[in-house]
């Protein structure tokens, strides 16, 4: 055991010298450390979840990637098929981090009921669908099957639900333009209510109908391979842009790839700034705890004056008593660390499991609860950088044991 551990043991413990006027110094700085790292793991949680939420949402109904034909110009109706005998389908085996392929279609129709009518987009979904990134979001029913014969059920948004006041199992008349021929009768289809959805996007959920794929292409008059477009998951969101662009190398000269991003850019501008307000915080958290350590050190250093006169003439260089307080100031930010990732970590399960705390307004959020994400990486980082930065600024407020003079310190009372 060296000389500064053995000295810096006995200052954390209290046997070198009576604590005084440092006790209650020392404690709001701990404390002050608590409440900062406690501050950071909610930002991080809470920022990081919100974004992974909005971002399973849009996604679900989306797919990360969409593949179509240039000739539909970006338009939300398939106009031009696209055949689904394409190499990508129904493995895209010629670009890994992909995990499923579906193949949809939309078309725009108006749901007419006995007291209201409302406009909505029917998107067709067939066997290949991915239930699974939608089954949370269904409040009511279930979800239709369409795997065998031609099926007339549709899942419906709570939106849509209330607006036209429809329940599951209830049926009702929907009427689509026929393409290109706006004189002629429209086509007209019965569906019937199989189940309800509710995503939190108005935007979403105030459209969609999913719908039996095969009764798109019976109305546009495709073949049974033709659809409007594809939509591809990836397995990890972050590689989005240059996956695009390395599925856009590996298709056929007529097809055309939009990414989540590029459809939904304000959304994704919004929770962009969710970074910058995580790093504001935690910037801000790390200030005010470096200083009130800082001010710890410096009521330390004061009340310890004697003592450094005495190392300081026993021969006891000035790195190494600097070194003293260091470590105990490493000690009193470990403290102060392990009390606010106790209280930080212990919140943020609670609210993960049990959901206590909720939005104002869920429409802004595009939820009722607040989501919470966190990994364990991250939590060991923060940790470690919180610990680093705040040593690294108590290095400059102990450069001043360098100025002491070995006798004045030694008559300092």
């Amino acid at each position: 055991m060296n000389l500064e551990y053995f000295i810096a043991k006995r200052l954390i413990t209290g046997k070198e010298t009576k604590i005084s006027i440092s006790a209650p110094i020392i404690k709001i700085a701990i404390a002050a450390i608590a409440l900062g790292i406690l501050m950071m793991l909610i930002a991080l949680a809470t920022g990081v979840g919100l974004k992974h939420k909005i971002r399973e949402k849009v996604t679900a109904f989306n797919g990360h990637i969409q593949i179509y034909n240039y000739d539909n110009n970006n338009s939300q109706v398939s106009v031009v098929p696209v055949s689904k005998k394409q190499d990508f389908y129904p493995e895209f085996k010629g670009v890994s981090g992909i995990s499923h392929v579906q193949a949809v279609a939309t078309k725009a129709g108006i749901i007419r009921t006995e007291k209201t009518f409302e406009g909505i987009l029917a998107k067709g979904v067939g066997e290949d669908y991915n239930w699974e990134a939608l089954s949370e979001y269904v409040i009511a029913g279930g979800l239709p099957n369409y795997k065998g014969k031609l099926n007339d059920q549709v899942l419906i948004s709570q939106i849509l639900a209330r607006k036209l006041e429809l329940a599951v199992g209830d049926e009702f008349f929907t009427f689509f333009l026929r393409d290109g021929d706006a004189k002629s009768l429209p086509n007209q289809r019965k569906f019937k209510v199989s189940g309800i959805y509710d995503s939190g996007f108005e935007e979403i959920d105030a459209l969609y109908v999913l719908v039996d794929l095969r009764h798109i292409q019976r109305m546009n008059k495709w073949e049974e391979d033709q659809v409007g477009n594809f939509e591809v998951f990836l397995d990890d969101f972050d590689a989005i842009d240059s996956k695009s662009a390395e599925i856009y190398g590996r298709t056929v000269a007529d097809l055309d790839t939009k990414t989540l991003k590029d459809k939904y850019y304000k959304i994704f501008e919004w929770i962009g700034l969710f970074d910058f307000n995580i790093a504001l915080i935690i910037g801000i958290m790390i200030i005010v705890g470096g200083i009130n350590m800082i001010t710890a050190l410096l009521v330390l250093i004061l009340e310890r004056t004697p003592m450094i006169g005495v190392l300081k003439a026993l021969g006891t260089p000035n790195w190494s008593i600097r070194k003293v307080f260091l470590y105990n100031a490493a000690y009193l930010i470990g403290v102060g660390l392990l009390w606010g990732n106790a209280v930080g970590l212990g919140l943020i399960w609670l609210q993960d499991r049990y959901r206590f705390f909720k939005f104002p307004n869920p429409k802004e959020y595009y939820m009722e609860y607040i989501p919470v994400h966190l990994d364990a990486f991250t939590v060991v980082a923060l940790n470690l950088g919180v610990l680093v930065l705040c040593l690294l600024m108590l290095l400059v407020p102990s450069y001043i044991i360098t100025k002491i003079s070995p006798v004045k310190a030694i008559r300092f009372e």
